[in-house]
């Protein structure tokens, strides 16, 4: 375990021996259940006393225990919360675990402890039913309000073919209309001060600037923001619950809608997880071919936000430039796997097929080509008095802020935190690749678009050095559990042609256990916590984004600027409609 033996004692010395059970897991990171009447004690004591504290409160989720196998060393608990904790001084993860027996538990908010935990405790409640004591506004937050029911409990349908049609009656249309009606007192604003009126306007869910189906209710003071509400939910399409009934081979398409412009970054987070539960070790070629696609899609990503970006400010040219460019990335991506914007191509053990021939000419041309366009979007978009103007010292956040708000990636970077999961916890080879990690130091958006903008360069350097060091070998592992299963020996006996047709058919049955990975994707730390009941599909798949952190810190660094800023500042956090609504 990472580091676990000593914070284990340290824990045991401050609350006693018997207050922690450890539990093994598949990832091997430090997880122990403990008590819920000690849940702010221990977390207060993590956070804050223990020595290289763990500040950046991962993730929070919790899954329905009610019809998982007992023989597969269930905990009689109805319902686990479980956070997740990462100290960057330890450069390591801790799970905690608490157990309920009731049907719709209680447990003590943390709101007051990390403020990213907002929104976290809010998802647990609106998907399990779950309450938080003390929560200063818990609602629902991706469901409607007027949504019956709880969609991660296993009593709630998967199917809409187990719903019965719909249908829109006129009192169910008045409901519906009447739950979207803002009213400021319900989120603790006032509707005027002392020597003003307020005005509350909608941003979207419909805006150009919102990046798609967003919903911001501002409250204005003149030109000013007062305070922000994000409204999110309209894009949840339920793609942890839709885990629950794929198998664990047929869930590879679904990652690649999470954060769509990533593409194959989606597939990698997932398969780490699954490879872990597995205990499937991936062939060298396979890592590099992974690595190489990745930083293409990092590029691709980087592209759409540059140009889009741009043009929120004001520049209508860039985004046509880049779209071009991004292309460019396509016609490689659909050469190599068949596919372009969500290509589908990795597979648990592997990749679908080898790299075809001539491979190394399309990524040589676009290694000679895309330098000079990057210098030539310097001049037309970094360097510009205009797009200087209107980032600069705007929606500015610290390292302490980030950190308390759960921003990764290059928002994080943007602060002066030299922080890549990619050098720091190395995944898929990455330690074998010389590059460095662009950082900044003022934390505005002028900051995050220099961040994003080097970090292309570098993604040129890593994929130069995959098409220099392409390792020879296979590109499949031989482990039984791959998809598809080796087809070498199938034509031999009978038990081994049916072990093959079950796993192309049903897919492969995964080992009981649990295994969380962490990415870094494009737009920060990405992550799947995966649950197997021993089955051929999840028991449960929690995805934890960088978009549904970022987004929630929108109110905080919007507030005194001006409605104009605020499009600057939502073009700058570079996020995902589908990567915060799952």
């Amino acid at each position: 375990m990472e580091n676990g033996s000593g914070i284990v004692e340290q824990l045991q010395s401050r609350f006693g021996a018997d207050t922690f059970t450890p539990q093994t897991t598949r990832d091997e990171i430090l997880t122990l259940w403990m008590p819920h009447e000690k849940i702010m004690e221990v977390l207060t004591y993590l956070k804050k006393e223990i020595p290289q504290p763990f500040l950046l409160l991962f993730d929070l989720t919790a899954i329905d225990e009610r019809t998982r196998k007992r023989e597969n060393g269930h905990a009689p608990y109805a319902f686990t919360i479980i956070y997740h904790l990462f100290s960057f001084e330890r450069n390591s993860f801790i799970r905690l675990k608490v157990g309920f027996r009731h049907e719709f538990p209680t447990v003590p908010s943390i709101s007051s402890l990390w403020a990213n935990a907002n929104w976290y405790e809010r998802e647990v409640y609106d998907m399990f039913g779950i309450r938080f004591e003390g929560h200063p506004h818990l609602a629902r937050i991706l469901m409607p309000r007027t949504w019956v029911g709880h969609p991660l409990r296993k009593e709630h349908p998967a199917r809409a073919t187990e719903m019965g049609p719909f249908q829109l009656y006129d009192d169910k249309l008045d409901l519906e209309q009447a739950a979207l009606q803002f009213h400021p007192e319900e989120w603790g604003l006032q509707r005027q001060s002392e020597d003003s009126d307020f005005m509350f306007l909608n941003i979207g869910p419909q805006h150009p600037g919102t990046h798609g189906v967003l919903r911001i209710i501002l409250q204005l003071d003149g030109e000013d923001i007062v305070d922000a509400v994000p409204d999110i939910g309209f894009h949840h399409r339920g793609a942890e619950k839709m885990g629950e009934r794929q198998s664990w081979h047929t869930y590879i398409p679904y990652t690649d809608r999470v954060d769509y412009l990533g593409g194959v970054m989606n597939n990698l987070a997932y398969l780490l997880a699954v490879e872990k539960l597995a205990g499937i070790e991936v062939p060298e070629r396979v890592k590099v071919i992974r690595v190489m696609l990745c930083e293409l899609f990092r590029i691709a990503s980087h592209l759409v936000w540059y140009g889009t970006f741009a043009q929120d400010v004001g520049q209508l040219s860039p985004v046509f430039y880049m779209f071009t460019d991004r292309e460019k990335i396509f016609d490689i991506v659909e050469a190599v796997t068949g596919g372009r914007m969500h290509p589908n191509w990795f597979r648990i053990g592997g990749l679908s097929q080898d790299l075809p021939k001539g491979w190394e000419t399309l990524v040589q041309s676009f290694l000679d080509y895309f330098p000079k366009r990057l210098k030539e979007y310097d001049g037309l978009v970094m360097k510009n008095s205009i797009f200087k103007a209107r980032t600069k010292g705007i929606g500015i956040f610290t390292k302490d802020e980030a950190i308390e708000w759960g921003v990764t990636g290059p928002n994080l970077r943007a602060c002066g935190f030299e922080w890549d999961f990619r050098k720091q916890r190395p995944y898929s080879g990455y330690e074998q690749f010389d590059f460095e990690v662009p950082v900044a130091a003022n934390g505005d958006c002028y900051d995050r678009a220099l961040v994003r903008v080097e970090e292309m360069r570098q993604s040129l350097r890593i994929i130069d050095q995959c098409l220099h060091n392409m390792p020879e070998g296979s590109y499949k592992a031989t482990h039984p559990l791959a998809t598809p299963p080796a087809k070498q020996q199938t034509m031999h006996d009978i038990e081994t042609l049916i072990t093959h047709f079950l796993g192309v058919s049903w897919g492969p049955v995964i080992p009981p256990g649990e295994a969380m990975s962490c990415i870094e994707a494009t737009k920060g730390a990405n992550g799947y916590y995966l649950t197997s009941d021993g089955n051929t599909s999840p028991y449960r798949v929690r995805i934890r984004t960088p978009s549904f952190p970022h987004m929630q810190m929108l109110p905080y660094i919007s507030k005194g600027y001006s409605v104009a800023d605020l499009l600057s500042i939502l073009g700058a956090m570079d996020y995902v409609l589908a990567d915060i609504d799952r």
